[in-house]
């Protein structure tokens, strides 16, 4: 028994499409003015200053996924709950840079020189991507 034939509307199913260009949209704000907000910033912390850089980036993430609930169909916006889930890991991840084996694995196993900035940023999107 044959299969029925698949419509246009089930091969152009683009219910996630928003969600995508959402996280996009977090992940290239987060690593472009996280950075920038943290030099506005007059503390200077020594090595716990990715911390101030987690905090800052978790919080753009949060406000861009607020915006992106007003601009974007089909995406509901962040709660009170998502902002602390995105604090929490943003400062986990940046937690992972003051231990260097963790640092030296990734880069050695990636092959690649990853920015300090990264791991706040993907601790940030995950938390508001696992709690929205």
């Amino acid at each position: 028994r044959a299969a029925p034939p698949l419509s246009t509307t089930d091969l152009m199913d683009l219910s996630m499409l928003p969600k995508l260009i959402l996280t996009l949209l977090q992940i290239h704000i987060a690593m472009t003015y996280a950075p920038a907000l943290r030099g506005l910033v007059q503390v200077n912390v020594g090595a716990l200053n990715i911390f101030l850089l987690a905090v800052i980036a978790a919080i753009l993430v949060w406000l861009v996924g607020h915006i992106g609930a007003l601009v974007l169909k089909d995406t509901a916006p962040p709660s009170n709950t998502t902002l602390v889930w995105t604090l929490v890991l943003a400062c986990v991840f940046a937690g992972l840079t003051l231990i260097p084996q963790v640092t030296s694995f990734l880069n050695a196993t990636l092959r690649l020189g990853i920015p300090a900035i990264v791991y706040p940023v993907a601790g940030a999107v995950l938390g508001y991507l696992l709690k929205r």
